[in-house]
């Protein structure tokens, strides 16, 4: 009996042979234990949690598990039960994690894409570009003007780093819309068939777009040498003008079987989806993101029956099973006790109300120029300030090369978590609840089945 609870305390460690690094290395089959137990953990906490915030807090299920990601990394479980944290999530086992979560938030914004209103955005062309630019010119001179006072204080950023790079790098973490967060928020708020959720995801992307070309500027004179800015820029362009001259017409055969067959074949979809990973891969070799190779495929997808066949076969999986994998990833590199005194407390807070009036007021004082109402403006603000975890990704770049130190990656996870949280009721507050009473949204909770 000894010999039984033995070998079943021992069943997360390693068993494989000793190496210079360790006594054991993980074995194939102890990748799979931990996958199968991370993957049960991680849909159980998402569940719990996401109820907890749409009771409670009135927060979608996203924001949620972004929460639940934070709770199963070192800032919550790993603060209070170190010893269970590690052996749950080793370090060995995480980029099988990261693999399935980059599926995860791919597939996601591939569907997200199927969805996208051409109509719309061409109705909307002037103020998704007044929005864009202005989401975008607002951060920078923000970044311009606060970056010289940030730079001396320790911690914040890297010894040596120039002004004109620590500008760049914090301009662009502000920024940031996180263009996951916001399509699933936009889908759960019953917007993505509205000329607003188009063109605040359209703005979104051509924002985090241009983040990660500044990132990609940034890491070239940290020793990538330019050809990472070029390689980032002009192979995401050149792809995405492929994709957007090419892609109908390759699909149309395609669609045009699903209509005669009344349903997509297994054949039709695999098709779809070695297209999906190849269009993912390209974008991410390049240096700009996966995500955004998903997405521009899904955009160009023929509608109909078509794309909604791939919504009906691919959305349960990828939103209930795979996407919560991307947020607890990123949770489990997100510390949250390094703000640890009253001068860095002040300092987050100024990088917190800055972002938030350089993102938000910026892009409210766009669409009201390019002709908005007062309304519809101040939901597009509060849509374009959530940030979510695709800033702890950009920031987690940051951190590892080099260009942040781990007391401003923690200020930058606060103003992450701030107002990604904020932007779902403060849109309630300035748009959805008179749409909603006046017929304009559905009800809460009854338009999207990512919830």
């Amino acid at each position: 009996m000894d010999s039984v609870w033995a070998t079943l305390g021992d069943v997360l460690s390693p068993h494989g042979p000793a190496t210079l690094a360790a006594a054991k290395s993980y074995a194939p089959g102890d990748f799979s234990i931990h996958f199968f137990l991370q993957l049960a953990i991680i849909l159980l906490t998402c569940r719990a949690v996401g109820w907890l915030g749409r009771k409670l807090l009135a927060q979608p299920q996203v924001v949620g598990e972004m929460i639940a990601g934070v709770v199963l990394g070192p800032s919550l479980l790993g603060l209070f039960w170190p010893d269970l944290q590690g052996a749950i999530f080793p370090k060995e086992t995480r980029n099988i994690l990261y693999a399935g979560a980059q599926l995860g938030v791919g597939l996601y914004m591939f569907l997200v894409g199927t969805t996208l209103r051409i109509d719309h955005f061409k109705a909307k062309a002037k103020s998704a570009a007044g929005v864009s630019l202005a989401g975008i010119a607002a951060p920078f001179a923000i970044a311009i003007l606060i970056t010289p006072y940030l730079i001396d204080v320790p911690g914040l950023f890297a010894p040596g780093i120039s002004t004109m790079n620590a500008t760049l790098f914090l301009g662009a973490c502000i920024a940031l819309t996180a263009f996951p967060m916001l399509a699933r928020i936009i889908n759960e708020r019953g917007l993505a068939n509205s000329s607003l959720g188009t063109l605040s995801l359209t703005a979104g992307a051509f924002d985090d777009a241009c983040s990660w070309c500044v990132l990609a500027i940034v890491l070239a004179t940290f020793g990538g040498g330019p050809g990472v800015a070029i390689v980032a820029i002009g192979g995401g362009l050149i792809w995405a003008a492929i994709v957007i001259v090419f892609g109908p017409r390759v699909f149309a055969p395609l669609a045009a079987r699903v209509e005669r067959d009344g349903a997509m074949s297994d054949a039709v979809l695999a098709i779809v989806l070695i297209a999906f990973c190849t269009s993912a891969f390209l974008m991410d070799m390049v240096g700009i993101h996966a995500i955004f190779g998903g997405f521009i495929l899904g955009a160009v997808l023929p509608r109909g029956l078509f794309a909604a066949e791939i919504k009906r076969k691919i959305e349960p999986l990828a939103v209930v099973l795979l996407l919560p994998m991307f947020f607890t990833y990123s949770g489990l590199n997100t510390r949250m006790d390094m703000v640890n005194s009253g001068s860095l407390l002040l300092i987050a807070l100024a990088i917190l109300v800055a972002s938030i009036i350089a993102k938000g007021g910026a892009c409210y004082l766009a669409a009201r120029l390019a002709g908005e109402d007062n309304r519809t403006a101040l939901g597009i603000g509060a849509l374009m300030n959530s940030r979510g975890l695709m800033e702890l990704i950009i920031i987690n770049i940051g951190l590892q090369k080099g260009i942040i130190g781990p007391t401003l990656f923690s200020m930058l996870v606060l103003m992450a978590i701030v107002t990604t949280m904020m932007a779902g009721p403060l849109f309630e507050a300035v748009y959805g609840k008179k749409a909603r009473e006046s017929g304009e949204l559905d009800a809460l909770g009854t338009t999207s089945p990512a919830a």
